[in-house]
């Protein structure tokens, strides 16, 4: 358990307030995502599961049997949109790739282990109509960044068949988390977050990553900006510690914030890209 104060807990994962020019890059992203959808072959609010909020918009790649990169937004689990993260899909369809955006109820609504099951349900809807939208169910993988990390790796945590019996044990052929957070007790004592999430103890430790074994060693790629706080630096090397079976490669992008590590996955000739095609296979 970390010992640091309310007060340190707020510095080190208020990620926003270390970064003066966050609304420009929120904007930014907003601006290049509303152009995505735009330019580009955009099928928006597909529905996986019961409420509004569990929908996703999907870019489908130019051929059919393409592999299938499911992104999860992060936001702290409340707030943030699938729409606004639209700027990361054409580089992987030009790489030859589809792409999958979802949203899910952000707290306080949901509670996060209701969004873990959404997520859940998200995927396995993904697995289910892959053949349909053109995608190879055999090559899904997802990606996520902040709270969308946490929940990548719990995707790659799931025991797929336990949760539906139609689905095969390894529904997923590998992962990225991008500036994850994987043990939630700090988090869970972070001020700034705590009326929002509602989260006791035993609630954090049922939804983190590093508590649970993954049935199978599907590969879990990290990366994180080294300008981040050291909290995020410590969450990553936890999940590589606890998951030694599934890690795979690791970045530390130099130069990077919480915020514009996440660019770098859209920018080709990022290395950070690079590696999520590899990932999955393309070159």
């Amino acid at each position: 358990m970390t010992t640091l104060t309310p007060a340190e807990l707020d510095r080190q994962y208020n990620a926003r307030a270390a970064i003066p020019g966050h609304p420009e890059i929120l904007a930014r992203w907003a601006a290049r995502s509303a152009r995505a959808r735009q330019e580009r072959h955009c099928e928006t609010d597909y529905y996986y599961g019961a409420t509004p909020a569990e929908t996703l918009d999907f870019f489908p790649a130019r051929q059919a049997g393409a592999p299938l990169l499911v992104f999860i937004h992060g936001g702290w689990w409340r707030s943030l949109d699938k729409r606004d993260f639209s700027f990361l899909a054409p580089p992987f369809v030009d790489a030859g790739a589809s792409v999958a955006l979802i949203n899910y109820s952000l707290a306080p609504q949901a509670r996060i282990e209701d969004i873990v099951r959404q997520a859940l349900r998200a995927c396995a809807w993904c697995w289910r109509n892959a053949r349909s939208l053109g995608a190879d169910p055999e090559r899904i993988h997802v990606a996520g960044h902040s709270a969308g990390g946490h929940l990548a790796a719990m995707m790659l945590a799931a025991d797929w068949p336990a949760w539906a019996p139609d689905l095969p044990p390894q529904l997923l052929r590998g992962g990225l988390a991008v500036s994850g957070v994987f043990d939630l007790e700090p988090v869970s004592r972070t001020p700034f977050l705590k009326q929002d999430l509602r989260l006791g103890r035993t609630a954090a430790r049922r939804a983190s990553p590093v508590r649970y074994l993954p049935p199978r060693s599907v590969p879990l790629h990290t990366a994180v900006g080294a300008e981040e706080s050291a909290e995020f630096h410590r969450q990553t090397r936890l999940i590589r510690e606890a998951w030694p079976q599934c890690a795979a490669g690791h970045l530390t992008l130099d130069g990077h914030n919480h915020l514009t590590v996440l660019e770098e996955l859209g920018a080709p000739s990022s290395p950070l890209h690079r590696s999520a095609l590899r990932m999955m296979g393309l070159p």
